[in-house]
């Protein structure tokens, strides 16, 4: 997003205005400029811009105005804000930041500063807008860019596709309330168990609903997938009620009124754990995934189905399970 982002600079100093689209416009952002706060305002409207940043000692209407205006719009409430304040002007700052600005520089401004300061907030501002509300896990978006970048980079890498088996069931014999807490345990155990079992370069993902991704080195996935599943295992007691833990089961209306029984949930891991050059797009992967979570989610226990392949002239493929070890005797 930060090379074709869109600025928007207001300034009442033509000298200002002038330094900052140069340096802006040297970095690959699109830049406009205002004069002074209601020419800002407007601008904000017709222009859209990705980033603010708002001198605050403008003619008429002046920054801290033009700020609550911003602040105060359905669409543009989140936009990120940059005051440009005098030097020592701390009351300036304090007020602007009270009103909602992200961030402020001081003038004279450091060149670099003041272009690490616009990037940084803008790949924070991309990485929240892309976030899960309930997980606060990179999405969708996030994901498909995560998973093209290894493709692309042609790197040996492993990827997950987790669900909760049975999720709906337990959604409707709880409550959402329950489920909630159930999709935030799951995002907790794999980001746990990615700190503690994992690479720095892992990444975890959150696609919707109970579905997650996880990737990781391919060396590693294998045995991170299996402490997945294990770790799940372990606390998944913790979401079901002490009566419903010792019958097994939860007994949940179906649409025709009927009483249907339904396993207690677990959690169901496609692994696909060798690229070796066949996948080329992320939707490439999404196909070979889904196939694999269809196998596991037939099996009543938590489960890796892992994608082999061995090259014997036909190019084979072969699925590999491996339960959780409370199960792996099932």
């Amino acid at each position: 997003m930060t090379g074709n982002a869109r600025i928007l600079v207001a300034d009442d100093d033509p000298h200002i205005r002038k330094i900052l689209r140069f340096l802006l416009e040297q970095e690959g952002f699109e830049v406009q400029t205002a004069v002074d706060g209601e020419e800002a305002w407007k601008a904000v409207a017709g222009f859209q811009p990705d980033l603010v940043l708002l001198d605050v000692m403008m003619p008429g209407m002046d920054g801290f105005a033009v700020l609550e205006i911003i602040r105060a719009g359905f669409e543009t409430a989140r936009l990120p804000v940059i005051l440009l304040t005098a030097k020592g002007e701390i009351q300036d700052r304090v007020k602007g930041l009270r009103g909602g600005a992200n961030d402020y520089i001081i003038k004279p401004f450091q060149q670099d500063e003041l272009l690490l300061r616009v990037t940084n907030l803008l790949e924070t501002t991309r990485r929240e807008r892309e976030a899960n509300p309930l997980t606060g896990l990179p999405g969708n978006r996030a994901i498909e860019r995560e998973i093209k970048r290894r493709l692309d980079a042609g790197v040996d890498f492993g990827l997950m596709y987790l669900d909760i088996d049975r999720f709906k069931s337990f959604n409707d014999y709880y409550g959402y309330s329950r489920g909630d807490r159930a999709i935030s345990f799951l995002a907790g155990v794999l980001v746990g168990c990615t700190q503690k079992f994992g690479s720095k370069q892992d990444f975890v993902g959150h696609v919707g609903g109970d579905d997650f991704v996880v990737v990781t080195t391919a060396a590693s996935a294998q045995d991170l997938a299996q402490r997945i599943i294990e770790e799940f295992d372990h606390g998944v007691g913790d979401l079901h009620e002490p009566e419903d833990l010792e019958r097994g089961y939860l007994t949940v209306k179906g649409r025709n009124g009927m009483a249907m029984r339904f396993p207690l949930i677990t959690l169901t891991v496609a692994l696909v754990d060798r690229m070796e050059g066949r996948y080329h797009h992320p939707a490439e992967l999404s196909d070979a995934l889904a196939e694999l979570k269809r196998y596991g989610k037939s099996k009543p226990f938590s489960v890796v189905v892992r994608e082999r392949r061995v090259s014997d002239g036909k190019d084979a493929g072969e699925l590999v399970v491996a339960a959780s070890t409370q199960h792996e005797d099932s």
